[in-house]
């Protein structure tokens, strides 16, 4: 019985003293390990920042090239027939957005939503305007039915989509 005493008298405080060198051991590594997350953070947002900051200001391109006053001031040749410049306009708008399709991938979702409804109500304006026409109608004559659509709307899809767009911009940066 005294062996068994002398035994655990030796287990006990060696038990504890192993136990105190583990829990150091688990909070060095712990700590070293959260050290190295955070350091990967680091490259990464070194990293994501600066494609993200590009993907916000190609949208705000892209929106402030699509909407009307620019989009039909740049584009329009006065001698065009309406049909012909309807084409060009859908076009042009078509290949921006293509062009531009990539960035979806470093804003929200959200605001990639607005855009791309933006763009979808623009391209349905441009397709009313242009059923409106009569087959001798002029690209001036298409880019003035164009302009009082978009006049007319109580809320501009593209204006919106821009507001919220430099809105998140100003919340992650």
């Amino acid at each position: 019985m005294d062996a068994l005493v002398e035994f655990v008298k030796i287990l006990v405080p060696a038990t504890i003293v192993l136990y105190a060198a583990y829990l150091m051991v688990r909070s060095f590594i712990m700590k070293e390990v959260e050290l190295k997350r955070l350091e990967v953070r680091g490259k990464s947002i070194e990293t994501l920042l600066p494609n993200r900051l590009q993907a916000y200001e190609r949208m705000v391109l892209f929106l402030e090239r699509m909407s009307p006053q620019n989009l039909l001031v740049r584009l329009n040749v006065s001698s065009m027939p309406a049909r012909e410049f309807h084409q060009l306009l859908l076009s042009e708008i078509r290949n921006e957005y293509n062009h531009n399709v990539s960035q979806q991938v470093y804003i929200s979702e959200n605001a990639w939503n607005l855009i791309k409804n933006a763009k979808e109500d623009l391209i349905v304006s441009i397709n009313e305007a242009a059923g409106e026409m009569l087959p001798e109608a002029t690209s001036l004559d298409l880019s003035k039915r164009i302009f009082e659509k978009s006049i007319n709307k109580q809320v501009d899809p593209l204006n919106h989509a821009l507001s919220e767009l430099k809105k998140e911009i100003q919340q992650t940066f």
